[in-house]
């Protein structure tokens, strides 16, 4: 499972999708919601923009969840949480998020860095663009760069 918020979803995670795939047979984005944090899209539309992104690839499903990332995986089955990291502050807390996780649930955690050039990109970065007007085409998949 890959997890995240994806508000929205960036080609840093595009990246991390099309390198975890032939790690497994089945890949579930989880779009996770926590009612602390506010959004730019609802979560059905975060969940629509990447079903249509990944539409006609059925080793790829995109489903909600508002648990626990660790229980949510655990209740899919999955063998294996698949985080991606951009720097070392990114690492810092996935290790350690990994090792909850681990401890709660058995589920690991696989990292996998940011490919160079994306270590920079951002769903927060997109979203402060946007608010300033900028077009953030370049950091978006095809698919989506409209929303």
């Amino acid at each position: 499972m890959f997890a995240g918020s994806f508000d929205p979803f960036t080609i840093g995670h595009a990246s991390i999708v099309r390198r975890a795939l032939p790690l497994f047979d089945r890949l579930v984005i989880g779009v996770g919601v926590n009612e602390q944090k506010r959004y730019s899209q609802t979560a059905a539309q975060r969940v629509e923009a990447i079903r249509r992104l990944y539409a006609g690839d059925s080793r790829i499903e995109v489903m909600q969840y508002s648990c626990l990332t660790a229980d949510f995986a655990h209740d899919i089955g999955a063998a294996f949480i698949v985080k991606g990291v951009r720097n070392v502050r990114d690492f810092e807390a996935e290790r350690d998020q990994a090792d909850i996780n681990r401890h709660l649930t058995g589920v690991e955690t696989l990292l996998l860095c940011a490919e160079p050039g994306l270590d920079s990109v951002s769903s927060s970065v997109v979203r402060e663009l946007r608010s300033f007007g900028k077009d953030t085409g370049e950091f978006l998949p095809a698919r989506q760069d409209s929303m």
